[in-house]
């Protein structure tokens, strides 16, 4: 609208412009003379400006006849299509001109422009390989998903544009939620054009949810021959695809080929900590311990995990405190500086009720790294030495409120799993699981200073509150607030330690009692 009125106000102002130029004109004095020959010619101000917008006008038609001779010439000379291309280019310079401005407005968002501006360049180009795509883009735009699909179906007839068809069919069941009929078309896709990136990734990763894992494998098989996708990370994603398959298998109640293809994935990928510790298990079901020890050796040595100890463990599950110390030396004496080495000494130490050594392995850990894993060890150890109940109860309640450590945490969103998975839960990527410290930001509880002062029984500090008043009045709840405290603390490591771990703990402590 305010287009349409600026251009008749320009018009308006044009043509006022040319009206005094042309009265000016007029009131002017003298002239131009032109002598030709004997022939002489006197023009007025007025006349000479019509006989130069006459030239003008005669030098272009007499340089489109040129080129109209031109073109003649070559249709003469064999070029069936010159005279065509003669009287086709204007219409051409005006289709490429609305096909621009198209672009230019999708780019800039006015999805109406651009649908306008499409369907004049189709009128002047027929050229539906060009404008239908933009016409698709905008009505997507634009929320006209029946347009858009329309167009969509229009570009399958054409077999230069058959993969932009179907990969945009294919994303609109996507958001519309239709993973059945959008798998199918992802699939059509991939076939078309194997090489595109985007497109196995969205197949993969459909697959992926779907559990074809076959599939899935054979999808990765053909990127990476495509050169969609390095080999190195093909290897290893087709392993976390072989353990899903191996998964998936052993729930089926095939055992044999489940342990076969957990040993496959674990030779595709070494450092994949789920691989290597049901490729371990699969050796144990094979009466083959020398075998699961070195697999789970092999991965400790690239990336110590609590799961691989727990796995090790379960090699000789009935073993005294002291055997398994010696026997996992090989796991510890491959990395001794790692945390997770120092937390495995100190847990095999307090299971052995050696206490000193225990808290020699810890080392500086409770001060570098308090996690509540730490702290916890710690609160073992000291109760170990008969320290203080205060000094015990302090290292538990520091722990409640402690950093957990390292977790499986995805790379892309940083959603943190309680277990690995090949696919992130949160934002649906892809192998994109690591076992690192989530980011976290310093956050403090109102009146966490009181609560932490009534669980450690600081006498300097004196709560205003009712209820903590209430608490200290009474000895049983505030021993019920530590326990449970300690209680939650001590499961939530138990299970990240290993449960054969544990166990030898609970034993040691029930033999004391």
């Amino acid at each position: 609208m305010i287009w349409s009125l600026f251009k008749i106000i320009l018009f308006v102002v044009l043509i006022g412009a040319a009206t005094v130029g042309a009265s000016y004109l007029l009131e002017t004095n003298g002239g131009i003379r032109i002598d030709v020959g004997a022939m002489e010619f006197n023009l007025g101000a007025l006349q000479a400006v019509i006989v130069l917008v006459v030239l003008v006008i005669a030098l272009w038609v007499l340089l489109k006849i040129a080129g109209l001779i031109v073109a003649t010439v070559r249709f003469l000379n064999g070029d069936e299509t010159a005279i065509s291309r003669h009287f086709d280019r204007n219409r051409e310079r005006k289709g490429y001109a609305a096909l621009a401005d198209g672009l230019m407005a999708l780019a800039s968002g006015e999805e109406r422009v651009a649908m306008t501006k499409a369907a004049r360049a189709e009128r002047y180009l027929r050229r539906p390989e060009l404008t239908n795509l933009i016409t698709a883009q905008a009505a997507e735009m634009a929320g006209d998903r029946r347009k858009a699909t329309e167009v969509y179906k229009r570009l399958l007839t054409d077999e230069r544009t058959r993969f932009v068809g179907v990969r945009g069919l294919m994303k609109q069941k996507l958001e519309e939620g239709d993973t059945e009929t959008a798998i199918k078309l992802a699939e059509k896709a991939f076939a078309l054009k194997p090489q595109h990136a985007e497109t196995g990734d969205v197949l993969l990763a459909l697959q992926a949810t779907q559990n074809d894992w076959h599939g899935a494998r054979e999808t990765l098989g053909k990127k990476v021959k495509h050169g969609a996708l390095p080999k190195d990370v093909g290897k290893r994603r087709d392993a976390v695809l072989a353990l899903q398959e191996a998964k998936g298998i052993f729930e089926d109640g095939n055992s044999i080929r489940a342990r076969e293809a957990a040993i496959e994935a674990n030779h595709k990928s070494p450092d994949l900590i789920p691989a290597s510790v049901m490729a371990a298990r699969a050796y144990l079901k094979q009466d083959n311990p020398r075998y699961a020890a070195r697999v789970l050796s092999k991965t400790w040595k690239v990336h110590p995990h609590p799961e691989l100890a727990a796995a090790y463990a379960e090699i000789k599950p009935n073993e005294t405190p002291t055997e398994r110390i010696k026997r996992f030396r090989t796991l510890t004496k491959a990395k001794p500086d790692h945390p997770e080495t120092k937390m495995l000494l100190a847990e095999l130490y307090i299971g052995a009720e050696d206490w000193t050594k225990a808290r020699e392995a810890l080392g500086d850990l409770p001060e570098t790294k308090p996690t509540q894993r730490v702290l916890t060890l710690m609160a073992a150890i000291e109760r170990g030495e008969n320290a203080p109940e205060m000094d015990i109860r302090a290292l538990l309640t520091k722990a409640v409120t402690a950093p957990r450590g390292p977790q499986w945490v995805c790379d892309k969103c940083n959603h943190i799993h309680a277990e690995w998975t090949p696919v992130c839960g949160n934002c649906g990527a892809f192998d994109t699981l690591s076992w690192r410290e989530p980011e976290t930001t310093e956050t403090r509880t109102p009146g966490s200073d009181k609560v932490n002062s009534l669980l450690v029984g600081a006498p300097d500090i004196a709560p205003d509150a009712e209820m903590v008043v209430d608490a200290e009045d009474d000895p049983a709840e505030r021993e019920q607030l530590v326990d449970e405290a300690a209680a939650e603390v001590i499961e939530g490591e138990a299970k990240e330690a290993g449960a054969d771990d544990a166990e030898d703990i609970e034993d040691t402590d029930k033999e004391k009692s």
